[in-house]
């Protein structure tokens, strides 16, 4: 990784100390897609954005992830290894591309019909994530739905969205699921001790900014142990490759 990405990388971590869930995916989406501004990345579906951040993920840390997973039988934890690509069930994305799928446009209507029920409603993005988050207790479906359904329908006769009945907000979910599939990654797995199955929920955001933050933590260790040592800067110590740096690293160890 270039200074200039090192650098770049962490003032995005510094930025998301001070952010909640929703800044920091907003923050390594930016950095995903650079040179696009905040407003247009919160209006592109969620599975468009993850599968952008899963691509980042593999430039920056490659292709294989690590899950870990409580089983709900014996309550071991459970530790699986997978490749992105495997996980959206993708191809490898080619060199320096980082979108993994592309869902339909958040402009392109969906449509659901179920027993006199006729919605037409737009895939959610991290706008109205962010936006049901923040709603009161209770009221994230309602404030969800408000934002996504654009017209619905039960025999003719307009109805609020926040009507809709338990069936019919299902079957919004499985459409949007099947239009947008980066935007809800679950893995089905099985614990190697009992056996009992087990379903894990990959949310790519928090996963990469945990990586991220990680990343920066070590790093900035060893600005602080080469810095103490030589008296180089930050931007010297960034500047030297990686096999360098932890070269100087264990000739301090040693000394």
């Amino acid at each position: 990784m270039e200074l200039a990405g090192q650098a770049a990388l962490l003032a995005t971590w510094e930025a998301g100390l001070a952010a909640g869930r929703a800044g920091r995916a907003l923050l390594l989406h930016t950095v995903a897609r650079p040179g696009v501004g905040a407003a247009e990345l919160l209006a592109v579906p969620l599975g468009e954005r993850d599968a952008e951040l899963f691509g980042l993920r593999v430039e920056l840390f490659g292709e294989k992830l690590d899950v870990r997973v409580g089983c709900p039988g014996c309550a071991e934890e459970m530790e699986f290894a997978f490749e992105a690509g495997q996980l959206l069930g993708a191809a490898r994305p080619a060199a320096g591309a980082r979108t993994v799928s592309a869902p339909p446009s958040v402009t392109e209507a969906l449509r659901v019909e179920l027993d006199g029920w006729r919605v037409r409603f737009r895939l959610p993005t991290p706008g109205d994530l962010a936006a049901a988050e923040q709603a009161p207790g209770g009221l994230a479906r309602a404030v969800l739905l408000e934002r996504c359904v654009l017209t619905a329908e039960h025999d003719g006769e307009p109805v609020a969205a926040r009507q809709l009945p338990e069936p019919v907000q299902r079957r919004l979910a499985e459409a949007a699921a099947a239009a947008d599939p980066c935007a809800d990654v679950r893995l089905n797995l099985s614990c190697p001790g009992c056996g009992e199955p087990a379903l894990a929920e990959l949310d790519i955001a928090s996963y990469l900014w945990e990586e991220l933050d990680d990343w920066a933590r070590a790093t900035l260790l060893d600005v602080h142990l080469l810095a103490t040592a030589y008296g180089w800067s930050e931007t010297e110590i960034l500047a030297l490759s990686p096999l360098r740096r932890r070269y100087y690293l264990e000739l301090c160890a040693d000394a």
